[in-house]
């Protein structure tokens, strides 16, 4: 089983596009038969990142399929248009 742990920083301004993204990364859950698990949560506390991703795959073959799958393109590239940073760790478990 895989992990994959996304976190990011968006730039001042975007809260409607952040909401946006946020809601589209939750609606991929039982969209994308790869995903088998995930979390999207913001961050309550100061100074840190502004949001994370936690989901569970089968493989890392599993994984990179949903990566490609136009959907999650397609939420993916909101993001690239609002995000200052993004940090990611993939590990099994």
């Amino acid at each position: 089983m895989i992990r994959h742990i996304v976190m990011w920083k968006f730039r001042p301004g975007t809260e409607t596009e952040q909401k946006q993204f946020l809601d589209g990364l939750r609606a991929l859950q039982g969209v994308i038969p790869q995903l088998l698990k995930s979390e999207v949560a913001v961050n309550v506390g100061e100074g840190n990142y502004d949001a994370v991703l936690v989901s569970e795959f089968e493989s890392l073959e599993s994984l990179n399929t949903y990566k490609n799958d136009l959907r999650h393109k397609a939420v993916s590239a909101l993001c690239k248009s609002i995000r200052i940073d993004r940090v990611a760790v993939d590990y099994e478990f």
